[in-house]
């Protein structure tokens, strides 16, 4: 008979290893188990959390008083050039599974970390490429009416770092997917994926303890309007000057500036409070630099919105969770 455990830290489960500890814990290693877990925590009430991969998520010092549930489903199989792949596979073994197969379309993922519930949720995204590039359609279990829903890529309302899923704050548990890739060269898609991975390596603070980017990039068009003269310069030179600074625009999938740069520009590089840092190799990363909480990291992302709003009129977006 499965049980809950009780007043397990969360820290080890977040990439952040950051977080108070959970009332109930359950780790669904199949959609049978999923669905014992959502339905006796009902019978006692408790609220759920759903956890993934624990990479965009920020758990507080006080945990969660309810059940935290993970979505453990292992699920890999490739039929074709379509992948069946579980909620609780971590990307990394999506994207090399996908590779060895010879099978195209995941090199942009190149280094991603979390699993694939967490990027469908999230819809994440990186060099031009998005999960909803590559999903037929995804399966998952509504809490409130306990039935399986199976949507195709449109019903899931992906867009920029969103989905259904997302909007609907946890009343859907995601178990697996179906994605679309095609044949490829094994040798080059290997390579662009190593690619990927040697950017993130160089850019990207991954020596300390991290979740990623804390914000989300800001779209063009909320910094000149879309179709006028200065958007269309800006989308031409591929820079655009504001208050004094000049901004590279790329597509992430549309034209955007960096919240990276955004914070730089503020003068908050290095910045830190508690055992938390604003990191100097790139600002929309806050890492935990020396035992850091959540308080700390919250205090930081408050800074950073404040001081952007302060020097450009530019309100930042989260696109971590906070719980």
């Amino acid at each position: 008979m499965p049980r809950f455990q009780k007043d397990i830290s969360l820290a080890p489960y977040s990439h952040y290893k950051i977080g108070g500890p959970a009332k109930f814990f359950f780790n669904a290693k199949d959609e049978k188990g999923l669905v014992w877990a959502v339905r006796e925590a009902k019978k006692k009430k408790l609220k759920i959390f759903v956890l993934s991969g624990g990479t965009n998520l920020l758990i507080g010092d006080d945990g969660f008083d309810g059940l935290v549930v993970r979505p453990d489903i292992k699920t890999l199989k490739l039929k074709g050039a379509t992948m069946h792949v579980g909620a609780g596979v971590v990307m990394a073994d999506v994207i090399n599974f996908a590779a060895q197969k010879s099978c195209k379309g995941l090199e942009w993922a190149g280094g991603l970390p979390g699993t694939l519930g967490g990027a469908i949720r999230g819809n994440a995204g990186c060099f031009g490429g998005e999960m909803k590039d590559v999903i037929t359609s995804v399966r998952s279990l509504d809490t409130q009416t306990m039935k399986i829903v199976k949507r195709n890529a449109k019903q899931c309302r992906f867009s920029y770092r969103d989905s259904i899923f997302k909007k609907k704050h946890g009343k859907e548990i995601i178990l697996d997917a179906m994605l679309h890739l095609a044949a490829g060269n094994k040798k080059e898609i290997l390579a662009t994926i190593q690619e990927k991975i040697a950017h993130r390596q160089k850019n990207h603070p991954l020596e300390h303890p991290n979740i990623g980017s804390t914000f989300k990039n800001v779209p063009l068009e909320r910094i000149h309007k879309k179709g006028s003269g200065s958007y269309r310069r800006a989308l031409a030179v591929g820079a655009v000057s504001f208050r004094g600074s000049q901004f590279s625009v790329k597509t992430d999938p549309f034209p955007v500036i960096s919240a990276a740069k955004l914070i730089g520009e503020s003068g908050l590089r290095g910045v830190s409070f508690g055992g938390a840092m604003i990191s100097p190799k790139h600002p929309n990363f806050i890492v935990n630099v020396l035992g850091a909480s959540a308080s700390d990291v919250q205090t930081l992302i408050d800074l950073a919105k404040a001081e952007v709003w302060k020097k450009f009129s530019v309100q930042l977006e989260e696109e971590v969770q906070i719980i």
